[in-house]
């Protein structure tokens, strides 16, 4: 994986498409949904080679893969340093948590995590909050408020975000505007 140009990115934001095939939580459908990716599959993608020397990769993790959420940023080059943020799903109806699936309790929150690589990037913004509380969308979209926080925190650097999707009357393109996208269901901005 090369960007056009070798382009490096201070910021990697990216929602990797876990599956749950072989493992005890596989019913949570994403398969249903979109393709998704092996835990080695993922490993073995260059993401580091996209990362500039000092960069920041916020990943979505899911509760029950965390362990492999970990595992896939060090994979890729970067330490772990904290959870981000934390989106508290609201129904898109009532003001009240959205209640998902779940395997042992039911989930209604989902998390970014944050890792780095070489030193970190300085903030622009000490008034990022770390809680998200926006309602669900349709299967797999995120608040579209992690990206704006993201560039608060650190400002217009080069950022890309990996495994984006986008199809016309489901995610607009307008949702990545300021960044470079690469995904199986997005208009890709570059080549990799």
């Amino acid at each position: 994986m090369i960007s056009e140009g070798g382009k490096k990115y201070q910021v990697i934001y990216a929602d990797p498409p876990w599956s749950y095939k072989g493992a005890m939580y596989e019913r949570g459908g994403a398969e249903n949904h979109y393709n998704t990716e092996s835990q080695q599959s993922l490993k073995n993608m260059p993401v580091g080679s996209l990362a500039a020397q000092n960069s920041s990769l916020f990943m979505w993790a899911t509760f029950p893969l965390l362990q492999e959420a970990l595992d896939l940023g060090a994979a890729w080059g970067f330490k772990y340093r904290t959870v981000a943020f934390v989106w508290v799903k609201k129904n898109k109806v009532a003001n009240t948590p959205f209640v998902g699936m779940g395997f042992y309790t039911r989930a209604n929150a989902g998390i970014v995590l944050h890792f780095t690589k070489g030193k970190a990037l300085p903030r622009q913004s000490k008034n990022v909050e770390s809680i998200i509380f926006s309602e669900i969308g349709k299967h797999s979209q995120k608040p579209d408020e992690v990206r704006q926080r993201i560039k608060r925190l650190f400002g217009s650097v080069p950022s890309i975000e990996l495994f984006a999707r986008s199809r016309k009357g489901f995610f607009p393109d307008y949702e990545y505007e300021g960044w470079d996208v690469y995904g199986n269901e997005v208009n890709n901005s570059i080549s990799l």
